[in-house]
């Protein structure tokens, strides 16, 4: 699948200054602010940027950390996964892996009774489509 390539005016024009300050720039948003609810809603979460679908709602848990949480992407096709060692960390960042949205990052410290991963995702770069 071919790379979706936008400008940063092209970015900006589809989407909020926050959607654009997380997914383009790599930025955090505030924990707690966003949907964290964990709900029996059939559905799929959705790259905010280019609708590319990456994870699915039964795969959501509380993590309590603030930020949507998740045990596995749809696919590892559908995610991307890189090193960050910004603000003198190491950690795994997540990007679409379609149009290099970032995401979040994920963690080692999910639910073992499945993957034992916490893909930790910015609401803001998500949306839900139910009954998907």
């Amino acid at each position: 699948m071919a790379k979706v390539e936008k400008t940063p005016e092209q970015w900006r024009d589809q989407l909020t200054s926050e959607q654009y300050r997380v997914t383009r720039e790599k930025g955090t948003e505030r924990p707690f602010t966003g949907d964290c609810k964990v709900s029996d809603a059939q559905g799929i979460y959705h790259c905010v940027c280019c609708h590319t679908p990456l994870f699915e709602n039964e795969h959501k848990f509380d993590a309590g950390c603030g930020w949507p949480s998740f045990d596995r992407p749809l696919g590892s096709h559908r995610v991307e996964e890189h090193t960050d060692e910004s603000h003198g960390m190491v950690r795994t960042e997540v990007l679409c892996a379609h149009c290099d949205a970032h995401l979040g990052h994920v963690f080692p410290d999910g639910p073992q009774d499945t993957t034992g991963l916490r893909y930790c995702i910015n609401s803001v770069a998500i949306e839900f489509h139910a009954d998907e």
